[in-house]
């Protein structure tokens, strides 16, 4: 199925398939494809109305019967860490950050396996493998990098001095922040808390180069897989064409109900495009 606009590029939707946040419920998705030299323009315009970036797609949840997925983002110069956020810096003082363009390494996938295994053995992505693995990082056209966690004080079991990798973030660079695009880290050290630890190293970055916003991906009232990102402070949600601040997490459950979706060709119709040279 497929819905023009009357400028390209073309918007495309999925056909509908069991969604990983909240049981019961069927997910759709408007795509386009992000290629050509105005990908860039196009992510950065798209992103700030809840897209997200996968490979050389562009894509935002359009659902039949539920409008619950709601981009989310941090807000840099109003961001201030919890008090058990604070204790996440801490504890991972130790871990040597290391930006490096989009290129997939062997250290890389197998953290990205050992992850998958431990955390989401049954999700979608757990039969990738090497070169699905190496596209994602690699396939990008627009301003990518990717971002690894070091610990160098690790303790192999030969004793000898070793550096480790613990976490890794693929990250889009946008005119107004930084897009974590996906990450993935040691499931062996929950104590450590890398996932969250991962966010606020990435809010000092986008707070070091000026800019105003870390974009999180979808936060969805009711899952428990994305409740997480509800505990930083200076969040607001992409939320009727607009963003706000997410305020009371339980204010936002309606948009579970069948009745808060748009039409998809109203939805394509309100899509705010760069501008075209010339």
């Amino acid at each position: 199925m497929r819905h023009s606009l009357p400028l390209t590029p073309q918007f495309y939707v999925t056909a509908p398939q069991a969604c990983p946040y909240l049981p019961g419920r069927r997910e759709r998705k408007l795509f386009t494809a992000l290629q050509g030299s105005g990908a860039a323009d196009l992510n950065d315009k798209l992103s700030k109305q809840g897209f997200r970036r996968s490979q050389n797609v562009l894509y935002r949840p359009s659902c039949s019967d539920c409008a619950a997925c709601l981009s989310a983002r941090i807000r840099v110069a109003d961001f201030a860490p919890s008090r058990s956020q604070r204790k996440v810096l801490r504890r991972n003082a130790k871990l040597r950050r290391e930006v490096n363009s989009p290129w997939a390494t062997e250290a890389q996938f197998a953290l990205f396996r050992h992850y998958l295994e431990r955390r989401h053995a049954d999700g979608g992505m757990a039969d990738m493998d090497i070169f699905e693995f190496a596209a994602m990082i690699e396939e990008t056209p627009i301003r990518t990098r990717v971002i690894e966690y070091w610990d160098d004080a690790a303790d192999p079991a030969d004793g000898r001095a070793a550096s480790k990798l613990r976490a890794v973030c693929l990250t889009d660079v946008l005119d107004d922040g930084l897009s974590m695009v996906y990450s993935f880290y040691d499931p062996d050290v929950p104590q450590d808390s890398l996932g969250t630890h991962i966010i606020l190293d990435h809010v000092e970055i986008a707070r070091e180069a000026g800019l105003p916003y870390v974009y999180l991906g979808y936060w969805v009232p009711g899952s428990p897989k994305m409740g997480y990102k509800a505990h930083f402070k200076a969040l607001e949600i992409y939320k009727e064409r607009r963003w706000q601040p997410i305020g009371n997490p339980s204010d936002h459950d309606r948009e579970t109900h069948p009745l808060s979706v748009e039409p998809i060709s109203e939805q394509v119709a309100q899509i705010d495009l760069p501008a075209v040279a010339g």
